[in-house]
């Protein structure tokens, strides 16, 4: 026989939901998108993502300073000297 969960355990269960909910509800549009982004692993500074996000907020949005050509030279491993 399988036991009961308690009725606590339910409520708690739901609390713990509450804020995804009401971010859910704020903004329904943005929180898609995120979960959308994440679900398929997007990366928001690649086209065309970024030009989008950029076209809806007005703005950039997302800044990095750093050369994305330069990055893939590094993504091997790194020789490092420690003294």
């Amino acid at each position: 026989m399988a036991a009961q969960p308690a009725p606590g355990d339910q409520l708690m269960f739901l609390n713990e939901l509450t804020p995804i909910f009401e971010e859910f509800t704020q903004q329904p549009v943005a929180f898609l998108g995120g979960f959308f982004s994440g679900v398929f692993r997007l990366n928001l500074s690649d086209d065309p993502l970024k030009s989008w996000l950029e076209a809806q907020n007005g703005s950039e949005i997302y800044k990095d300073g750093h050369n994305t050509s330069e990055n893939d030279k590094n993504k091997g491993p790194q020789s490092i000297s420690i003294d």
